[in-house]
């Protein structure tokens, strides 16, 4: 492991690289080392505007591919923020190579990620400090609910273009406690239909949330698929789990639902959120209208 730094910013590598090709967009203020895509991210500041910098093929010290791999996923990615714009998906400015590196250059959006593992051993020290997920879960039905029609929206969105979602998570989600601001930071690994899992256990996603067949090579990969992930990210804010049933799902390769004594909403709803995560994939709605349909009609006049 290797301290790189710039201006006053420090991060991690297994090795050492100039960075001050990025000084053209100001001073660093902000970065995260501690990711498995093989990028380091970096926030940059120039007179008051912010920008998010994604950079591959920095060889970062958790990072499960190599440098060359890294490069070529951002860059088959990078268009899908173009393609899938919507109000609530980070907004791409530049993308380019710069040596060995490929940067992707986006908006700077206020917020905390959901699923921010880079912090996981900072709330284990300090049991005082909650993390964005915690926090996320005690805000108000309404809230949440809102957040929830967010995601509703785009996903219908990405279905709708023609990708199916792959790898969405709370990791990809930011929120923004002070405005309640949801944004989509992350949508690398989506792909463009038709979509089959050639991976089999493999596939891209955490055990916490997959539908049954993501673990299954040459399945099919599509709208049910992403109705079942999104049913289980509804359970993650509206239900309970204990730590025990969370790491049965990834003992078992297996969601399973709280019990309804578990579930904050009402009956009507955990209905509809156990048909979006029905194992067998034809027990799901067809279709994320239908899904949301009879989401809003279960939730109306909670809040």
């Amino acid at each position: 492991m290797i301290i790189n730094k710039l201006d006053s910013v420090e991060f991690r590598l297994k090795e050492s690289h100039d960075f001050t090709w990025l000084k053209k967009y100001g001073t660093a203020f902000w970065s995260v080392d501690e990711t498995g895509s093989g990028c380091i991210c970096i926030g940059m500041e120039d007179s008051g505007k912010k920008y998010f910098c994604k950079i591959a093929g920095v060889n970062t010290i958790e990072a499960e591919v190599s440098p060359e791999e890294s490069v070529k996923i951002l860059k088959e990615a990078v268009h899908l923020y173009s393609d899938l714009s919507h109000p609530n998906l980070v907004k791409i400015i530049d993308a380019y190579e710069y040596g060995q590196f490929y940067a992707a250059v986006f908006e700077w959006t206020e917020g905390e990620c959901l699923f921010d593992h880079w912090n996981f051993e900072k709330y284990q020290r300090d049991s005082a400090l909650k993390s964005p997920k915690e926090k996320f879960r005690q805000l108000s039905v309404g809230k949440k609910l809102n957040a929830t029609d967010v995601i509703f929206s785009f996903l219908r969105n990405v279905n709708k273009k023609g990708y199916t979602a792959v790898d969405f998570y709370e990791g990809s989600i930011m929120y923004d406690f002070p405005t309640d601001k949801i944004t989509i930071c992350d949508i690398d690994f989506f792909r463009e239909k038709p979509v089959v899992n050639d991976k089999g256990a493999e596939w891209f996603g955490t055990k916490r949330l997959k539908a049954p067949e993501e673990y299954v090579k040459g399945a099919v990969i599509d709208e049910r698929t992403n109705i079942f992930t999104h049913g289980a990210l509804i359970f993650e804010f509206f239900g309970s789990f204990s730590d025990e049933e969370i790491m049965q799902r990834y003992q078992n390769n297996r969601f399973v639902p709280c019990s309804f004594s578990d579930w904050q909403l009402n009956g009507e709803s955990y209905r509809a959120a156990v048909r979006a995560v029905s194992p067998d994939r034809n027990g799901r709605y067809g279709t994320f209208d239908e899904f949301f349909g009879e989401w809003k009609a279960a939730v109306c006049g909670l809040f």
